[in-house]
């Protein structure tokens, strides 16, 4: 939403906006854009006597336990018959007509993977227009509108495709708005349980999105996945390019993490030289080069142009580092909460540091999924690389004490954010690296613990 809100400003609308406990990065980018943020949901913003309003999913009919409304000014909408419409849809609407979409999809990864394929098309001149689910550290911005070029028959728009539903008036996922031509499926697994039953219903609606794709069109698909593989035999209309890592893939990647080829059938077509680390990033990567020479980057330009990719905020991202030399403490912010997302997170830390260095993972499970305990039994696997583990479990309906008892006294359990610092600020020694993970502001512990880490941290052996 913040994203659809510098899109609509740059278009030369006044934007304002209303939320609850908005956190950076966002927050600063909004009013670095001049765009008014109101705190709540007050029936007083009706005065502002907007054109439109542009609803996000996270506004619902709820009641509060007293019986009011949860979003008051929903209700004064819908009874005043004023206009409203989703995000998607007002997206589709006023921005993506008469443009390439690439849409990147898949349950991982597409934050960064829209934001690879924005940097490569960008620096092939293509000027792409991009709205990304972060902000990418080459733009410093989370969405542009970007330009047409006579480089491209159509102007180019990158997006990154959430199957999470649209709106309380709207249960289709955001992504079947999008009408792509180039549409990446990165990775799908089990995800948002409070809206999708089962893994077979999201699967449905990946399928609804290939169906949107013309026969012009390109899907690239990751061949390992076994659902992606499903949604494929449902049928398609469109150019297939599969990629994986598994042997028989026709595109692949080789090499070590931060220096790889990437390969189709068997032919080099070029290398990237990086400090990303992961093999899912390598995978990322690929499916970036892919989509791109579905509109005219050679793959050799795309790997160059990734070269130089600066990642995006709270992806693994170095907010402090406490000492200097090989004994400081490095603190790391990143956006996983999925126990995949939180395995090969800190798996590819483990390869990058070696196995002499100690991890410490600091973990929130704020998304929809993990505050169900849906998949609360894959937390200790999903671990199991970190050294010590502290779980902030404030808010919890479930015992995360218990369900972290594989890990024995590696793991603990803090229900309040300043005992959580104090633990991980005396556990923590020279040269340690600390990961926090979290899909929200995670109560500012980024900023508290280097804090914390400065006073306590021991002094270099």
């Amino acid at each position: 939403m913040g994203g659809l809100a510098a899109l609509a400003s740059e278009a030369g609308h006044r934007v304002t906006g209303c939320d609850a406990g908005v956190y950076p990065p966002m927050s600063d980018q909004l009013r670095a854009l001049g765009i008014g943020l109101i705190e709540g949901y007050d029936t007083d913003q009706l005065a502002l006597k907007p054109d439109v309003f542009v609803i996000g999913n996270v506004v619902s009919r709820a009641r509060l336990p007293n019986g009011q409304a949860r979003y008051p000014l929903m209700e004064a909408i819908l009874d005043a018959g004023l206009p409203y419409i989703s995000g998607p849809q007002w997206l589709a609407d006023h921005v993506l007509q008469a443009r390439h979409v690439l849409a990147v999809a898949g349950t991982h990864g597409k934050t960064t993977t829209t934001a690879m394929l924005t940097h490569i098309l960008h620096q092939a001149g293509l000027q792409p227009g991009f709205l990304v689910g972060g902000v990418p550290l080459d733009f410093g911005v989370s969405a542009r509108l970007g330009q047409r070029t006579s480089a491209h028959p159509r102007p180019l728009f990158v997006i990154e495709a959430d199957e999470y539903d649209t709106a309380f008036f709207d249960k289709r996922s955001k992504f079947v708005h999008y009408r792509p031509r180039t549409a990446i499926l990165n990775n799908l697994e089990y995800d948002h349980a409070d809206i999708f039953e089962n893994l077979a219903a999201i699967e449905r609606q990946f399928h609804h999105l290939i169906r949107s794709v013309p026969a012009q069109g390109r899907l690239v698909v990751n061949r390992d996945g076994q659902a992606l593989q499903r949604v494929l035999a449902m049928g398609s209309w469109s150019d297939v390019a599969e990629f994986g890592a598994s042997p028989d893939s026709p595109w692949q990647v080789h090499g070590s993490e931060q220096h790889f080829t990437v390969q189709h059938q068997g032919r080099a077509l070029g290398e990237i030289r990086w400090t990303l680390s992961g093999q899912h990033n390598q995978l990322n990567a690929l499916a970036a080069v892919i989509a791109a020479e579905h509109v005219g980057v050679q793959p050799a330009q795309a790997c160059e142009a990734l070269s130089q990719f600066k990642n995006v905020k709270r992806r693994m991202e170095v907010v402090a580092r406490i000492g200097s030399g090989s004994k400081a403490i490095t603190l790391y912010d990143d956006f996983a909460h999925h126990p995949t997302a939180i395995q090969t997170t800190l798996e590819g830390l483990r390869r990058q540091v070696g196995s002499a260095a100690r991890i410490l993972a600091v973990f929130e499970p704020r998304s929809n999924t993990m505050k169900l305990g849906t998949m609360r039994d894959q937390l200790p696997s999903s671990l199991a690389s970190a050294d010590l583990v502290f779980c902030f479990s404030g808010g919890l309906d479930w015992d995360a004490a218990q369900s972290l008892t594989p890990l024995g006294e590696r793991a603990s359990t803090h229900d309040q954010i300043p005992q959580l610092v104090q633990a991980i600020a005396s556990a923590a020694q020279p040269g340690d690296h600390i990961v926090c993970m979290s899909n929200g502001g995670f109560g500012g512990i980024h900023q508290q613990l280097a804090q914390a880490l400065g006073q306590h941290a021991p002094s270099p052996l």
